[in-house]
């Protein structure tokens, strides 16, 4: 940003249902596009007609605008079909705004229209709000919500793989179907769903599978391997997530996985001792990935393959699955009194299979608290 330049104004154009930035600001879930103004302090909306009421009694905002008032000022001075953009200029010359910030995500062609217009377009790179990164009580409270619809669904589908019967052939056969990973995907989804959360992405893979950590899982579920269960629902009311892994077995696990699963428990408590404000996040990373090759599972390309632990410890949880700060090794993070982060190390290897564990925690002055509830148990 030049040094001469006064920013009047930032200025959100997108859909809050998809865009957690223009969520954050305004408390609002749509799934269209709706314009955002934040001048010195006051949050202004521009609504259509089929939101604007609803924006009116729902939005945390202090004024909600009618579309409809500038699209007709539009077409009285000769615009038939008025776009975005022009409606735009309008609100800002209204407003008295000169410069605007938006976000990186923000549309090239409609910055290029206010350009024309002479109005100055600044892109900020995220955080676009770094406030964001620390929640609120009323933040925490949503994202525990959303970790005990998590915890049922994990709850629904341990349950399902412990009733499951070893069959003579090595798969696993439920209520005398043969279970894949698609079955215990439909158990998890269809119980966060009738709790008003929406699933998406949720992972069961099963043995190899599991070397793929964000492999989704497909096909017949073997016994005496491991299944990785990756739950993460967003609240349809509030907007926000949970996530949790478990890993478990049914049958015997091997001498290897009952090794890496200890190594990944110990790799948490690490996570949980080293969290806390002011904590470098890199570090406590590194310390986990040292500690799994002391206990002989180092990280690196093997067959060609990257095996052992090569993803991050941990990411912030909130509006995204995946916010600041990270704990790894991407970017350089200081862990913050409020921040909420997973602690999710994992140990991957062809032929064993895979161990996950994953909870949430919030960080304090001088340590942190586990949000998750249930337990953690390999063999079931």
């Amino acid at each position: 940003m030049p040094a001469n330049t006064q920013i009047d104004a930032r200025l959100i154009f997108s859909a809050s249902e998809s865009d957690a930035n223009m969520l954050w600001a305004t408390r609002f879930l749509a799934p269209d596009p709706f314009i955002f103004i934040e001048k010195r302090g006051k949050r202004h909306l521009v609504m259509n007609d089929l939101e604007l009421d609803r924006a009116k009694e729902q939005a945390s905002v202090d004024k909600v605008l009618a579309l409809t008032k500038y699209v007709k000022r539009l077409q009285k001075l000769g615009a038939q079909f008025p776009k975005i953009a022009d409606v735009l200029v309008e609100i800002l010359k209204d407003l008295r705004i000169a410069a605007v910030e938006v976000p990186s995500s923000f549309p090239i062609g409609i910055a290029d229209h206010l350009r024309k217009a002479k109005i100055t377009v600044l892109p900020k790179a995220d955080p676009f709000w770094p406030e964001r990164e620390i929640k609120t009580a009323a933040e925490i409270r949503w994202i525990n919500e959303s970790l005990r619809a998590a915890e049922s669904g994990m709850e629904a589908v341990i349950d399902a793989v412990r009733r499951t019967r070893i069959g003579k052939d090595g798969f696993l056969y439920l209520d005398g179907t043969q279970l894949t990973s698609e079955i215990l995907k439909r158990i998890i989804n269809t119980t966060i769903m009738s709790q008003g959360y929406v699933p998406s992405h949720t992972i069961v893979s099963s043995g190899d599978h599991c070397v793929d950590p964000h492999n989704q899982g497909s096909g017949p579920v073997r016994a005496h391997t491991s299944i990785i269960m990756d739950i993460f629902p967003r609240s349809q009311a509030s907007g926000y997530f949970g996530d949790i892994t478990r890993t478990v077995v049914r049958g015997r696990a091997s001498e290897r996985l009952k090794q890496a699963y200890r190594c990944v428990e110990e790799g948490q408590q690490i996570g949980f001792r080293r969290i806390r404000n002011g904590a470098d996040a890199v570090q406590i990373h590194r310390e986990i990935v040292d500690y799994f090759k002391s206990q002989g599972f180092p990280t690196g390309e093997i067959d060609g393959r990257m095996q052992g632990f090569f993803h991050g410890t941990g990411h912030g949880l909130g509006l995204d699955i995946h916010e600041a700060p990270g704990i790894g090794t991407r970017s350089m993070n200081t862990l913050k009194t409020g921040h909420v982060v997973t602690v999710e190390p994992g140990l991957y290897y062809l032929g064993m299979g895979g161990v996950r564990l994953e909870d949430a925690v919030l960080v304090k002055k001088t340590g942190c608290t586990n949000l998750v509830l249930i337990p953690k148990i390999l063999e079931v």
